[in-house]
């Protein structure tokens, strides 16, 4: 269900391991606020599959997915337009160019419908534009909570990056472990200046189709300030609770890290939703002390996305698993951005995955994981392992890989380690799971 990135990388896995498949659209039957046109795989956003360099984790993740058989960067390497080193398309050469593909195969039908009801077997691949019937039928079969409507992303950065010796750890009150967040304190003029570079920040203007409506518990931080100098400060940045322990006094204001990942490697600024431009994001919170060399794993969003809690709802298959069992629906598969994936590469390769684990489940195999090393894997224990209470969509980045036994001290060597060892092993398990 759903001709787009995910769902057509899923037919064609499927398809070329030889199950006949059924790729449900609903465009033109059923249109969306953001597609202009009725063609498979129309990127309605950017037109870039960002970094090809092996050094940036989509970079990694494309050179993974192409060992597995993409078909859609087959395309995107057609359509490819000047991007130094990403890989932008013109976007209509591209979509046309899938949908060429996807429809001449001999295995792959193309229904022009709307689908209203959840497969078995089958995949949703519906993207964050889900149509409301079918959103009503994953509600009604996962539970009423388990859809969520739209995204509220803080930024999240490399523990690496952060300057461990101007921050503190500390739990509001030494409440859960005591020392669960880190800490940025600062003084009244370090908020005041912080304030000011907040307000004065560009933001992203929606899209026609992208309106959200704020909620009181989840604005931008940038709404926040202009309500108010005060305002952050008794809000997501108050110290109260929080001393700091090397002065035995709360601070002015105070910006809390959350652990993010169970190896510790990512953080996320707690309350910091945001629609500033990413430049915009680095520049005014490298201002906040401690973090002047942040390096951002994801960057802040606030925007129209409809994605499931897949850490509450799905297996690490990506197989829905139904309320209150603890065995998954054995032959229905979601993939794309709707289980919790952020871009386009991302959805790529959910929707890889799922065709290649749906057509062993139809031979009669198990479904397989790829290797823990690489970065697909990463991204898909990061849905699984996420906080069900707290999660939020997220995007490939180097932070999500376990960690190297050796690691270099220099970063890009580290990165160049960790995408060696990613596609060897990357390697081997595309040998395994060959059409």
């Amino acid at each position: 269900m759903g001709g787009g990135l995910a769902g057509c990388e899923a037919a064609w896995a499927l398809a070329e391991r030889g199950v006949n498949v059924r790729l449900v659209e609903m465009r033109p039957v059923r249109r969306t606020p953001a597609h202009q046109t009725d063609g498979l795989a129309e990127l309605v956003c950017s037109n870039t599959f960002k970094s090809v360099d092996l050094v940036n984790a989509h970079g990694l993740l494309k050179a993974e997915l192409r060992l597995l058989g993409s078909i859609l960067l087959r395309c995107a390497d057609e359509a490819r337009v000047p991007g130094g080193t990403a890989l932008a398309v013109d976007r209509r050469v591209f979509s046309a160019r899938a949908t060429e593909l996807v429809s001449a195969h001999p295995r792959v039908t193309i229904v022009r419908e709307e689908a209203t009801a959840l497969p078995e077997p089958g995949i949703v691949a519906s993207g964050p534009l889900t149509s409301d019937a079918l959103s009503q039928a994953i509600a009604a079969e996962l539970g009423a909570d388990a859809l969520a409507f739209y995204d509220a992303i803080a930024p999240v950065l490399s523990a690496d990056s952060l300057d461990h010796v101007r921050l503190f750890k500390a739990s509001r009150y030494g409440k859960g472990g005591g020392e669960d967040y880190w800490n940025a304190p600062m003084n009244r003029d370090e908020y005041n200046a912080f304030i000011a570079a907040l307000t004065a920040a560009d933001q992203y203007a929606a899209h026609d189709f992208d309106g959200v409506p704020y909620f009181e518990g989840c604005l931008p931080v940038e709404e926040m300030a202009e309500r108010g100098p005060e305002t952050l400060r008794h809000g997501p940045m108050k110290p109260f609770g929080l001393p700091d322990p090397r002065t035995g006094k709360e601070p002015y204001a105070v910006v809390q890290l959350r652990q993010e990942d169970t190896a510790a490697q990512m953080w996320n600024m707690v309350g910091f939703q945001t629609r500033l431009r990413t430049g915009e994001q680095q520049r005014v919170f490298r201002t906040i002390p401690g973090l002047e060399a942040a390096e951002f794993l994801r960057y802040g969003s606030i925007h129209r996305n409809s994605y499931i809690n897949t850490p509450a709802c799905l297996d690490p298959f990506l197989r829905l698993r139904a309320p209150d069992t603890p065995h998954p629906a054995p032959r229905t598969f979601f993939a794309g951005q709707i289980t919790g994936v952020e871009g386009y590469t991302e959805s790529l390769a959910t929707g890889i995955l799922s065709g290649i684990n749906l057509a062993r489940l139809l031979r009669g195999a198990e479904p397989i994981l790829p290797p823990p090393v690489t970065i697909l894997n990463s991204l898909l224990v990061y849905l699984q392992d996420a906080d069900p209470k707290n999660f939020q969509p997220m995007n490939a980045n180097f932070g999500l890989l376990p960690p190297l036994d050796e690691v270099p001290r220099d970063k890009r060597l580290k990165k160049e380690a960790l995408a060696a060892r990613a596609l060897e092993a990357m390697t081997a398990f595309a040998r395994e799971v060959a059409a």
